[in-house]
């Protein structure tokens, strides 16, 4: 990987009764580690050394998030294993299995617990976000199950989940300002994805694809841009959609991201979304630099 870049695999699942829902994201050179931007002051940065296994969990009176970042010695990386700390995603040829032991912040509970995805289909797709072609995403699973067996908390269900990547060879900060994304679950199990790259400005890139049972991707003419409310931390969004607009769960509000379940209409259904919205300066700025630490340890 290159030095300065940065590599990781996000998911997200919603129980199928609608009451729980969580994400993961495994991260190599984590954008949003403020020892990565500090190191990258004083040269290119090395990536393996900025190791994390964020997790977020959405449950009633039981929410949790942690972040910990480990450096190089604690974590280890094969085509089919990587290991963050006492943490591990495993490839075992028909599902991914992720075994979580972490400890939550702002107070220190624990999250300890197995979580295994099976995708409906893999995909090999993957597409540039910018225009020099130094920064990708694609989505591995765009359809899944997931099981979910935490022992901290004690939650157990199951439900559908979604899986990609994104990768760099250089800082997000080099290449944009802010973008909005969300996937869509349709009724004939395809999975819709709208990726808003730099909204509203002429360079932006808009992507809308639908990713189908039988392997097709296909592209789509997104719908009108739609304006969502402000968050508490007074962070703009946008959603694309046929119709109204409306937030069913606030998942994440933070200075420089937001994610949300969102309801809105798209290819002429009613969807239920997972949203997200990422504000680079705000990221970026001393002050947000400067809080970073107390959300995201770092041990070793």
């Amino acid at each position: 990987m290159a030095p300065g870049g940065y590599l990781w695999w996000y998911l997200d699942a919603l129980s199928d009764d609608g009451q729980h829902g969580l994400s993961l994201i495994a991260f190599v050179g984590s954008v949003f580690s403020p020892y990565y931007a500090w190191a990258r002051r004083k040269g290119p940065g090395n990536p393996d050394d900025h190791n994390a296994l964020n997790v977020a969990l959405y449950s009633p009176g039981a929410g949790r998030w942690s972040m910990t970042e480990r450096g190089a010695p604690h974590c280890h990386r094969e085509p089919d294993r990587f290991t963050i700390g006492p943490s591990q995603l495993r490839w075992d040829g028909h599902a991914l299995n992720i075994d979580i032991d972490e400890v939550g912040v702002p107070l220190p509970r624990r999250i300890r617990g197995t979580v295994r995805v099976v995708p409906e289909r893999l995909f090999t797709f993957s597409t540039a976000l910018d225009p020099h072609g130094r920064h990708h995403w694609g989505p591995l699973a765009p359809a899944a199950r997931i099981e979910v067996d935490l022992q901290h908390p004690a939650l157990r269900w199951s439900g559908h989940a979604y899986l990609d990547s994104n990768e760099g060879s250089e800082p997000v900060d080099r290449a944009f300002r802010e973008w909005d994304w969300s996937r869509s679950p349709l009724a004939d199990g395809s999975t819709a994805v709208i990726y808003d790259v730099e909204p509203g400005q002429p360079h932006g890139r808009r992507l809308a694809l639908r990713f189908h049972p039988d392997g097709r991707v296909t592209r789509f003419e997104a719908p009108p841009l739609q304006r969502l409310a402000r968050t508490a931390w007074r962070l703009p969004r946008r959603m694309r959609s046929d119709g109204p607009v409306s937030v069913v769960q606030q998942l994440e509000d933070t200075p420089f991201y937001q994610r949300a379940v969102l309801r809105s209409q798209l290819l002429g259904e009613e969807v239920t979304s997972f949203h997200e919205t990422l504000n680079v300066p705000r990221l970026v700025s001393p002050a947000v630099q400067a809080m970073l630490p107390w959300r995201m340890p770092r041990r070793g």
